[in-house]
Protein backbone atom coordinates (compact mmCIF):
# COMPACT_ATOMS: atom_id res chain seq x y z
CA UNK A 1 0.00 0.00 0.00
CA UNK A 2 0.99 3.62 -0.53
CA UNK A 3 0.17 5.14 2.87
CA UNK A 4 -0.49 8.81 3.62
CA UNK A 5 0.59 9.57 7.19
CA UNK A 6 -1.33 12.59 8.46
CA UNK A 7 0.56 14.14 11.34
CA UNK A 8 3.88 12.75 10.10
CA UNK A 9 5.90 15.24 12.13
CA UNK A 10 4.48 13.98 15.44
CA UNK A 11 6.30 11.49 17.62
CA UNK A 12 4.27 8.48 16.50
CA UNK A 13 4.10 9.86 12.97
CA UNK A 14 7.89 10.07 12.59
CA UNK A 15 8.35 6.50 13.82
CA UNK A 16 5.61 5.30 11.48
CA UNK A 17 7.08 7.06 8.45
CA UNK A 18 10.50 5.54 9.14
CA UNK A 19 9.07 2.05 9.59
CA UNK A 20 6.99 2.35 6.41
CA UNK A 21 10.00 3.69 4.51
CA UNK A 22 11.96 0.58 5.51
CA UNK A 23 9.05 -1.74 4.72
CA UNK A 24 9.14 -4.06 1.73
CA UNK A 25 5.35 -4.17 1.67
CA UNK A 26 4.43 -0.47 1.72
CA UNK A 27 5.45 2.97 0.52
CA UNK A 28 4.80 6.21 2.40
CA UNK A 29 3.81 9.82 1.85
CA UNK A 30 4.22 12.22 4.77
CA UNK A 31 1.69 15.02 5.28
CA UNK A 32 3.07 17.94 7.31
CA UNK A 33 2.05 21.54 7.99
CA UNK A 34 5.18 23.48 7.10
CA UNK A 35 7.90 23.50 4.48
CA UNK A 36 10.69 23.26 7.07
CA UNK A 37 9.11 20.06 8.36
CA UNK A 38 8.95 18.74 4.81
CA UNK A 39 12.67 19.32 4.26
CA UNK A 40 13.62 16.74 6.91
CA UNK A 41 11.54 14.05 5.21
CA UNK A 42 12.79 14.95 1.75
CA UNK A 43 16.34 14.33 2.99
CA UNK A 44 15.19 10.79 3.79
CA UNK A 45 13.77 10.41 0.25
CA UNK A 46 10.22 10.37 1.59
CA UNK A 47 7.46 11.88 -0.55
CA UNK A 48 5.87 14.85 1.21
CA UNK A 49 2.64 16.85 1.00
CA UNK A 50 2.55 20.20 2.79
CA UNK A 51 -1.04 20.70 3.89
CA UNK A 52 -2.59 21.98 7.12
CA UNK A 53 -5.66 20.29 8.59
CA UNK A 54 -7.24 23.73 8.93
CA UNK A 55 -7.21 24.04 5.14
CA UNK A 56 -10.05 22.78 2.96
CA UNK A 57 -11.17 19.21 2.40
CA UNK A 58 -10.09 19.64 -1.22
CA UNK A 59 -6.55 20.55 -0.11
CA UNK A 60 -6.36 17.42 2.03
CA UNK A 61 -7.79 15.35 -0.82
CA UNK A 62 -5.07 16.67 -3.11
CA UNK A 63 -2.43 15.59 -0.59
CA UNK A 64 -3.98 12.10 -0.51
CA UNK A 65 -4.06 11.54 -4.26
CA UNK A 66 -1.96 8.59 -5.34
CA UNK A 67 -2.35 6.84 -1.98
CA UNK A 68 -4.60 3.91 -1.13
CA UNK A 69 -4.52 4.12 2.68
CA UNK A 70 -4.53 6.91 5.25
CA UNK A 71 -3.28 6.84 8.83
CA UNK A 72 -4.45 9.78 10.95
CA UNK A 73 -1.91 10.38 13.73
CA UNK A 74 -2.31 14.16 13.97
CA UNK A 75 -3.06 16.02 17.19
CA UNK A 76 -3.15 19.63 18.30
CA UNK A 77 -0.72 18.94 21.14
CA UNK A 78 -0.63 19.88 24.80
CA UNK A 79 0.49 23.46 24.29
CA UNK A 80 -2.52 24.69 22.33
CA UNK A 81 -5.98 25.69 23.46
CA UNK A 82 -9.13 23.64 23.13
CA UNK A 83 -10.04 25.65 20.03
CA UNK A 84 -7.21 23.83 18.23
CA UNK A 85 -8.36 20.54 19.74
CA UNK A 86 -11.68 21.03 17.96
CA UNK A 87 -10.08 22.20 14.72
CA UNK A 88 -7.40 19.48 14.50
CA UNK A 89 -8.42 16.43 16.55
CA UNK A 90 -12.08 16.63 15.56
CA UNK A 91 -12.66 18.71 12.43
CA UNK A 92 -9.26 17.89 10.94
CA UNK A 93 -9.98 14.19 11.37
CA UNK A 94 -13.45 14.50 9.85
CA UNK A 95 -12.10 16.51 6.91
CA UNK A 96 -9.53 13.78 6.31
CA UNK A 97 -12.30 11.17 6.29
CA UNK A 98 -14.20 13.27 3.75
CA UNK A 99 -11.05 13.69 1.67
CA UNK A 100 -10.55 9.91 1.61
CA UNK A 101 -14.08 9.48 0.30
CA UNK A 102 -13.51 12.12 -2.41
CA UNK A 103 -10.42 10.42 -3.82
CA UNK A 104 -11.70 6.86 -3.35
CA UNK A 105 -9.34 5.74 -0.58
CA UNK A 106 -11.04 3.00 1.43
CA UNK A 107 -8.45 1.98 4.04
CA UNK A 108 -8.30 4.38 6.99
CA UNK A 109 -6.61 3.94 10.36
CA UNK A 110 -7.41 6.40 13.15
CA UNK A 111 -5.18 6.85 16.18
CA UNK A 112 -7.47 7.74 19.07
CA UNK A 113 -7.01 7.51 22.85
CA UNK A 114 -7.54 4.71 25.35
CA UNK A 115 -11.15 4.53 26.56
CA UNK A 116 -12.25 7.37 24.27
CA UNK A 117 -15.36 5.28 23.56
CA UNK A 118 -16.39 5.28 27.25
CA UNK A 119 -17.48 8.72 28.43
CA UNK A 120 -17.49 7.57 32.06
CA UNK A 121 -13.76 6.85 31.81
CA UNK A 122 -12.61 10.12 30.26
CA UNK A 123 -9.83 11.89 32.16
CA UNK A 124 -11.41 14.86 33.92
CA UNK A 125 -8.61 17.26 32.97
CA UNK A 126 -8.86 16.32 29.28
CA UNK A 127 -12.61 16.21 28.62
CA UNK A 128 -12.56 18.38 25.45
CA UNK A 129 -9.76 16.24 24.01
CA UNK A 130 -11.68 13.03 24.70
CA UNK A 131 -14.87 14.52 23.29
CA UNK A 132 -13.02 15.40 20.08
CA UNK A 133 -11.65 11.86 19.81
CA UNK A 134 -15.03 10.31 20.59
CA UNK A 135 -16.88 12.16 17.84
CA UNK A 136 -14.11 11.82 15.26
CA UNK A 137 -14.16 8.08 15.87
CA UNK A 138 -17.95 8.01 15.55
CA UNK A 139 -17.81 9.81 12.22
CA UNK A 140 -15.30 7.28 10.94
CA UNK A 141 -17.44 4.36 12.10
CA UNK A 142 -20.43 5.85 10.26
CA UNK A 143 -18.49 6.32 7.03
CA UNK A 144 -18.18 3.82 4.21
CA UNK A 145 -14.43 3.46 4.76
CA UNK A 146 -12.67 0.26 5.78
CA UNK A 147 -11.62 1.62 9.14
CA UNK A 148 -9.56 0.59 12.12
CA UNK A 149 -9.54 2.71 15.27
CA UNK A 150 -6.56 2.14 17.55
CA UNK A 151 -6.83 3.63 21.04
CA UNK A 152 -3.35 3.55 22.61
CA UNK A 153 -2.72 3.95 26.33
CA UNK A 154 -0.25 6.45 27.74
CA UNK A 155 2.51 6.94 25.19
CA UNK A 156 6.10 6.51 26.33
CA UNK A 157 9.41 6.89 24.50
CA UNK A 158 10.91 3.59 25.63
CA UNK A 159 12.11 1.06 23.09
CA UNK A 160 9.30 -1.13 21.83
CA UNK A 161 9.05 -4.78 22.77
CA UNK A 162 6.66 -5.94 20.06
CA UNK A 163 4.44 -7.37 22.82
CA UNK A 164 1.00 -5.84 23.38
CA UNK A 165 -2.48 -6.30 24.73
CA UNK A 166 -5.28 -5.33 22.34
CA UNK A 167 -8.97 -5.52 23.28
CA UNK A 168 -12.24 -3.61 23.06
CA UNK A 169 -11.91 -2.54 26.70
CA UNK A 170 -8.66 -2.07 28.60
CA UNK A 171 -9.05 0.24 31.62
CA UNK A 172 -5.57 1.74 31.56
CA UNK A 173 -1.95 1.18 30.65
CA UNK A 174 1.02 2.51 28.73
CA UNK A 175 2.74 1.61 25.50
CA UNK A 176 5.92 2.67 23.66
CA UNK A 177 5.24 4.80 20.60
CA UNK A 178 7.39 2.40 18.60
CA UNK A 179 4.92 -0.42 19.30
CA UNK A 180 1.99 1.79 18.32
CA UNK A 181 3.67 2.39 14.95
CA UNK A 182 4.32 -1.34 14.53
CA UNK A 183 0.68 -2.09 15.33
CA UNK A 184 -0.48 0.42 12.73
CA UNK A 185 1.62 -1.24 10.04
CA UNK A 186 0.41 -4.73 10.97
CA UNK A 187 -3.19 -3.46 10.95
CA UNK A 188 -2.98 -2.08 7.43
CA UNK A 189 -3.45 -5.50 5.85
CA UNK A 190 -4.73 -7.57 8.79
CA UNK A 191 -8.36 -8.14 7.84
CA UNK A 192 -9.30 -9.01 11.42
CA UNK A 193 -8.78 -5.33 12.27
CA UNK A 194 -11.14 -4.11 9.55
CA UNK A 195 -14.19 -2.32 11.04
CA UNK A 196 -12.67 -2.78 14.50
CA UNK A 197 -11.95 -0.37 17.35
CA UNK A 198 -9.70 -1.40 20.23
CA UNK A 199 -7.59 -0.21 23.15
CA UNK A 200 -3.87 -0.94 22.95
CA UNK A 201 -1.28 -1.19 25.75
CA UNK A 202 1.91 -3.11 26.40
CA UNK A 203 1.33 -6.78 27.11
CA UNK A 204 2.67 -10.26 26.56
CA UNK A 205 1.36 -11.15 23.10
CA UNK A 206 3.22 -10.48 19.83
CA UNK A 207 1.49 -7.78 17.80
CA UNK A 208 0.63 -10.03 14.87
CA UNK A 209 -1.08 -12.58 17.13
CA UNK A 210 -2.81 -9.93 19.25
CA UNK A 211 -4.51 -8.51 16.16
CA UNK A 212 -5.64 -11.92 14.97
CA UNK A 213 -7.40 -12.70 18.28
CA UNK A 214 -9.20 -9.39 18.76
Amino acid sequence: MNVLVVGANGQVGKLLVNQLRDSKEHTVKAMVRREEQADAFKKLDVEVAVTCLEQSVEDIAQAARGCNAIVFTAGSGRHTGYDKTLLIDLDGAVKTIEAAEIVGIKRFIMISAIQAHRRENWHEKMLPYYAAKYYADKMLEQSELTYTIIRPGGLVSEQGTGLVSAAVDIPSGKIPREDVARTIIQSLTEENTYYQSFDLVSGEVPITKALKIL
